[in-house]
């Protein structure tokens, strides 16, 4: 297990070639400490782990895993889907590399805001498709607590007691560092 910058994951999902609205995510409250276990999920792209806290309102700092290879049958229960009607949605997004593709994703985004303004569709469509308009390497269903832990997250955490049990590790010594775990006096 290859324990990186959490930056560097989301690089890694960023740059495989699977289908981009395939992805799934659960996150929420760590268990013990300070900031937000998170996982992402792609049925051929893998399992990845990440552990973030925020370093000060506009620094967020953590680390991060990939670990699996795939989503099987085992994990894929533990992942929110489409037909769940209390999932939100997350997404990935990358900047345009230059002024022609950003140019280019403006009138595409344009364009589908224009074909949903006329034609009535449902909000995963809607979604869907705007995701598509600015080139979205990952999206997809979410499960997120934010004052909470989902029951998931738990699953997940004791699934892969091991890479949790390393990332808490590496975290806590972010935050030792950043001297973060301390209160104002």
């Amino acid at each position: 297990m290859r324990v990186r910058n959490w930056q560097d994951i989301l690089s890694a999902v960023i740059d495989n070639n699977h289908d981009p609205e395939g992805w799934r995510a659960i996150a929420g409250q760590r268990a013990n400490g300070v900031g937000e276990d998170f996982y992402l999920g792609h049925p051929a792209g893998g399992v990845y782990q990440l552990k973030t806290y925020a370093k000060n309102p506009a620094e967020l700092r953590g680390v991060g895993t990939q670990i699996a290879r795939r989503v099987d049958g085992d994990l894929e229960p533990l992942f929110p889907d489409r037909t769940e009607e209390e999932a939100g949605r997350f997404a990935v997004q990358q900047a345009p590399e230059d002024e022609s593709e950003a140019e280019s994703m403006a009138t595409e985004l344009e364009e589908t805001l224009k074909v949903h303004a006329e034609v009535p569709t449902d909000e995963e469509d809607f979604f869907t498709d705007v995701m598509e308009a600015i080139n979205s390497p990952a999206f997809g269903p979410m499960e997120y607590e934010l004052r909470d832990r989902p029951d998931r997250l738990d699953e997940l955490a004791e699934t892969f007691a091991e890479a949790e049990s390393v990332l808490n590790s590496e975290l806590a010594e972010l935050i030792e560092t950043d001297a973060v775990d301390r209160g104002f006096e």
